[in-house]
């Protein structure tokens, strides 16, 4: 039973004033009402990086921004279900086809259409992907290709989008997951945090996020990147505030799969990694990130014996 659905965004600001202790009791109880001690492993592969047309302040990908980054064309089919196959020998359940862009060209759709059916024939492994914004016609093509799940993030506020990127609208977020909805398909979907966004821009992102009604939240942590407009904002946010937020997004969303994402590793001691573990977060996406080293599986299912807790 939801106990906070009728709490209103006051009373959420609220809950963030407690203390850490008392916060993390009441969402590792939410998450013991609603989940086993089952973590979800999904791992991704970039499968196009680099020249992006976005202007996301955060990202290395931007063309607009100026890391030390290569631009890499689209993979060939072979060369992802290769990776599809390696992720799930290191314990991964699910495997996002990730490309930089706001969207694919048509050519390279096809191509992408490929990789979903070759990574979608192998047994115990779902497929996933994150393409930019797509069209009704792409995203019924992806579905009928045996896609599983779409994986489209909010990445912030409403009201603080504007302040991260200009080429694109929340709105436009928005719709691109109603979309993957419409066809049926799974919706992963989620934000960054540590950008210079307020609690209430948090509360307001969690929210958002009931609304549409994720079946996984990714939480990425802020991994400032030299050459973006945001590399000095490494002291934006400390691990006590990202605790404290882990706790405010399970307790408004507590059927969701919370997943620890880009930032976890390099922004969060172990210690408290544990307690994010504690806290709620039963999603982990294992091996690197799209431009940034993440964590070996092996040192995660150590992690997670010692917590009584299971990768898989």
């Amino acid at each position: 039973m939801d106990r906070y659905k009728d709490y209103t965004k006051e009373d959420f600001l609220e809950l963030y004033e407690k203390p850490l202790d008392e916060l993390l009791e009441i969402s590792k109880n939410i998450t013991h009402e609603n989940f086993s001690n089952k973590v979800e492993a999904c791992s991704i592969i970039s499968a196009r990086t680099g020249a992006c047309s976005e202007n996301c302040k955060y990202c290395a990908q931007s063309s607009h921004n100026h890391a030390d980054i290569e631009f890499q064309p689209l993979l060939d089919v072979e060369t992802v279900k290769k990776a599809a196959l390696s992720a799930k020998e290191n314990g991964a359940t699910r495997f996002s086809i990730v490309t930089s862009g706001r969207k694919p060209s048509d050519k390279d759709f096809e191509i992408i259409l490929d990789m979903v059916r070759a990574v979608t024939s192998i047994e115990g492994l779902e497929c996933c992907a994150s393409l930019g914004i797509l069209t009704e016609t792409q995203m019924k093509q992806l579905k009928d290709a045996g896609l599983k799940r779409f994986h489209h993030n909010i990445n912030t506020s409403e009201n603080y989008h504007k302040f991260i990127c200009t080429t694109h609208t929340f709105e436009d977020r928005i719709k691109t997951v109603e979309l993957a909805r419409k066809y049926g398909l799974e919706v992963c979907c989620g934000v960054i945090i540590g950008m210079g966004e307020t609690r209430e821009d948090r509360v307001d992102m969690a929210l958002s996020l009931k609304k549409i009604n994720p079946e996984s939240v990714p939480m990425n942590i802020l991994c400032p990147i030299k050459g973006t407009p945001l590399e000095n904002y490494g002291d934006k946010i400390d691990e006590e505030e990202i605790l404290k937020t882990i706790c405010i997004f399970r307790i408004i969303l507590p059927k969701a799969v919370l997943r620890y994402a880009g930032g976890r590793t390099t922004r969060l001691s172990k210690e408290n990694q544990k307690r994010g573990f504690i806290a709620g977060m039963n999603g982990v996406l294992v091996g690197n990130y799209l431009t940034t080293v993440g964590s070996k599986s092996e040192e995660d299912k150590e992690m997670l014996k010692e917590l009584d807790m299971v990768l898989v």
